[in-house]
């Protein structure tokens, strides 16, 4: 400042400013303290780019990163000031613990232009809380759903579900009766299964005109015979026949009633579309 008296401003050359501005860093030499530490003079051409109008205005300069503050340092700062002034949540220590590979090992010793973040453990622990949090939030969430799902299974299991607690009756096999109208009904069945077509009627007839019913009938005298293949069992198949058509499941003897019948039907569904449909000898 001008001395008393002066009220004059004299012009002074750059070389006068500048010669000013290293008296006046001469003056912010260090301060051994903990909290007292005043920002080291730098070399006189640092100085000097101190003492422009930029540098000057650098102690307002602070740019928001995400919740945390960058501060340079100006001549004349301390840890202590700038905690102060920035209201640092635990003093000038916790500013330097924030900034220590910044300031290295000497928190008294801080320079011009050395930029300091401010609140930057305050937001790691806050992004830390919310990790925290979410993650918390996860696994009540997953527990929640385990507990939902424990309890619709127990519900379930209470009421009981509609296909497993009424267990599938289990087939009892069917007994027909060995006459006649068993032996149709077994063939109708298996017949069934294979696809082969043919009604009650229809089989019954075509039995009563080739053999009457009797399982072990023969035909010894017509052209088969005399061939040496005669005609056997109810409907009257030839063993060539009854080999080609026999149906898996069934006796490969030509004489068993359901074998003879289901052999029989599947000739004629072959040949006539079905045994419905035979009327004469075939």
């Amino acid at each position: 400042m001008p001395e008393n008296g002066k009220h004059r401003r004299s012009r002074t050359s750059s070389l006068t400013r500048g010669i000013l501005v290293v008296t006046t860093g001469a003056l912010a030499l260090p301060i051994v303290g903990a909290t007292g530490a005043f920002a080291a003079p730098a070399p006189t051409a640092t100085v000097e780019k101190a003492a422009t109008p930029t540098s000057v205005a650098g102690k307002g300069i602070a740019a928001q990163k995400s919740g945390s503050t960058t501060y340079s340092v100006i001549l004349g700062d301390t840890l202590a000031k700038i905690a102060r002034e920035h209201s640092v949540n635990g003093g000038w220590k916790a500013l330097y613990e924030d900034n220590r590979k910044a300031v290295g090992e000497n928190p008294d010793l801080i320079h011009p232009g050395l930029e300091l973040t401010i609140g930057a453990k305050a937001e790691k622990k806050s992004s830390d809380t919310s990790k925290k949090a979410d993650k918390a939030a996860d696994r009540t969430e997953s527990a929640d759903r385990v507990d939902r799902s424990e309890r619709t299974s127990t519900s379930i299991a209470a009421q009981g579900a509609p296909a497993a607690a009424e267990a599938a009756p289990a087939v009892e096999p069917v007994a027909y009766t060995n006459d006649l109208d068993g032996w149709i009904k077994e063939s109708l069945a298996i017949m069934a299964e294979h696809g082969i077509p043919g009604s009650y009627e229809g089989i019954h007839r075509n039995i009563m005109r080739e053999s009457s019913g009797n399982p072990q009938a023969i035909n010894n005298w017509d052209s088969n015979a005399a061939a040496g293949i005669p005609s056997k069992g109810l409907l009257q198949v030839i063993d060539p026949t009854f080999q080609a058509y026999h149906v898996p499941g069934t006796s490969m003897d030509s004489y068993d009633p359901v074998a003879n019948i289901t052999a029989a039907c599947n000739y004629a569904a072959d040949r006539y579309g079905s045994i419905d449909n035979v009327f004469g000898a075939y």
